[in-house]
């Protein structure tokens, strides 16, 4: 078996988790490889027996453990996805509903994962593209496609069109178009819906609308959104799971559900409602 190591070289801690990660599996056969920005930042800091037990680049990777909070997850989950490697999230950043492992636990999820008690969830991804090839950095989203304006520009008009039929001219700070796994992100800062994960539907969810009698919508995963934009400006920021790129508000944007999926290893059994109890206080 052999494991990737992902985390977030901005916190302190990161790397003695590492090293505390590599001394529970070093004896049970188990090879790793750190991500590129472990492995500097290993270098910078002459962090001592990280490199120790590091495997070949080229390595069959059966699993990626991303080390930090969602943020983290998501930035694992743009690296390794498109490979359909299984990613474990070990939770050291706050709610974590994407990384819910946490590090107290650590020993114990790593025996069940090498002893292969744990199950895979199939997460939908959603896709962005447009009319001008390769403008689109990193077009799949696990969380959100947020169109929003750009820099202390006023208010962008986003024109959706569902399905080939007009919606609606959003008039606000932009517009979240968010999965299910997304709903519990930025979605619900925005005041939008929470829905489970395995729901197949695509959230709409304006942000600061300058319209009180628009709401958040949700719609079938398949369908098919297509998107103007104009701003003052002249320019708009795309953001995919926080990856953002300024674009021309000439560029037109089409989202849809894609053919790829990402893997989820769930260990703690924790189902969905039981996350919002703990981490949202649902009902309390």
């Amino acid at each position: 078996m052999t494991i990737a190591i992902f985390g977030n070289t901005l916190r302190p801690e990161t790397l003695r988790e590492v090293k505390h990660i590599i001394d529970l599996l070093q004896q049970s056969g188990v090879n790793i490889v750190l991500s590129q920005e472990l492995r500097q930042e290993a270098y910078n800091r002459e962090f001592p027996s990280v490199e120790d037990y590091v495997a070949q680049t080229g390595e069959i990777i059966d699993f990626a453990l991303s080390l930090g909070g969602d943020g983290t997850f998501l930035t694992t989950a743009s690296l390794v996805g498109h490979l359909d490697i299984p990613i474990l999230g070990i939770n050291c950043g706050h709610l974590g509903y994407l990384a819910e492992v946490h590090t107290e636990s650590l020993e114990k999820v790593l025996e069940q994962l090498i002893n292969n008690n744990y199950t895979i969830e199939q997460r939908r991804l959603l896709e962005v593209s447009c009319q001008y090839e390769g403008k689109i950095v990193s077009p799949y989203a696990l969380n959100e496609v947020a169109i929003l304006k750009s820099g202390l520009s006023s208010m962008i008009t986003v024109d959706v069109t569902l399905n080939g039929e007009p919606l609606h001219n959003y008039k606000s700070d932009g517009l979240l178009i968010a999965t299910p796994t997304g709903s519990t992100a930025y979605n619900l800062s925005a005041g939008g819906p929470l829905l489970d994960p395995h729901v197949n539907a695509i959230i709409l969810t304006p942000v600061a609308t300058h319209s009180l009698n628009i709401r958040p919508l949700v719609v079938l995963d398949d369908s098919q959104i297509d998107v103007k934009i104009s701003s003052r400006n002249g320019n708009f920021l795309l953001s995919v799971d926080g990856r953002s790129q300024v674009l021309n508000q000439d560029i037109q944007l089409h989202i849809e559900r894609s053919q790829r999926t990402i893997k989820l290893v769930r260990i703690s059994g924790q189902t969905f409602m039981q996350s919002l109890k703990d981490k949202l206080n649902w009902g309390k």
